[in-house]
């Protein structure tokens, strides 16, 4: 396997929590051979260390491992992040913001790689935890102005039959390369995501009312299902058995 040594060197890097000698490492790796050395061993690495690295983002300069990233690797890394029982999801954030809306990408090739996965909602719903309210508002009157919702949730049903609808807001008005601007991406661009991340989002918050882990809601018998459908069922996440215990 070509860059074996390459590869152990930057997992036991990784695994001994140096995170900056493991980006060095592959960052050294491009500036001596390439952009596409530098890709070929992204992708050998598995999700997990893939996303050791890039979650540590940075804002005060770029990073050459978030603009190789295929939105393939990506979303493979995003899925497994919850993992780290980031509560403030800071991290979850920062490099989805930094990747999706890195300079020339195009952000729905990196939503939908998201959405095919098994656990691709679920990890949207925790990017958008802390706005909850205001997505909400977004779903039903196509503002993120909460002073025009009533407070009155949209049913699934409903949600449906206004996934369509025309948008209020141009792209360009919530163009933040931030949480506003993938809201809108999903819900004008990618509607049946939008819909099954606002559900899991819902049952997130429910869970929080009723002061319950989100593993508790599960068992309970007022649960809130979300829907049933194709998206995040076809394609698992690529994890290893040993992955959890290795974050």
């Amino acid at each position: 396997m070509q860059h074996l040594a390459l590869i152990e060197k930057t997992q036991s890097l990784i695994a001994a929590g140096d995170i900056v000698g493991a980006e060095s490492a592959l960052v050294e790796l491009a500036d001596r051979e390439g952009d596409g050395a530098l890709m070929e061993v992204l992708e050998q690495l598995p999700p997990k260390d893939v996303l050791a690295v890039i979650r540590e983002y940075d804002n005060s300069r770029a990073s050459i491992i978030n603009l190789m990233l295929t939105p393939e690797q990506f979303a493979r890394a995003v899925v497994i992040e919850k993992q780290y029982r980031d509560l403030t999801r800071s991290h979850l954030r920062g490099m989805m913001n930094s990747i999706i809306f890195r300079d020339g990408a195009d952000p729905l090739a990196f939503i939908n790689a998201i959405g095919d996965l098994e656990g691709g909602a679920e990890a949207l719903a925790d990017y958008f935890e802390e706005k909850w309210s205001r997505v909400e508002a977004f779903a039903r009157t196509g503002t993120f102005d909460t002073v025009e919702d009533d407070g009155v949730m949209l049913s699934e049903d409903d949600l449906r039959a206004n996934a369509y609808a025309s948008a209020r807001l141009d792209q360009d008005e919530v163009a933040d390369s931030d949480w506003m601007q993938l809201a809108w991406l999903l819900r004008y661009e990618n509607p049946d995501l939008f819909i099954e991340m606002l559900l899991v989002l819902r049952a997130k918050a429910r869970a929080f009312e009723l002061g319950l882990d989100e593993e508790d809601l599960a068992e309970d018998d007022g649960k809130f299902e979300t829907s049933d459908t194709d998206r995040g069922k076809a394609t698992p996440a690529a994890i290893d058995p040993d992955e959890e215990s290795a974050i």
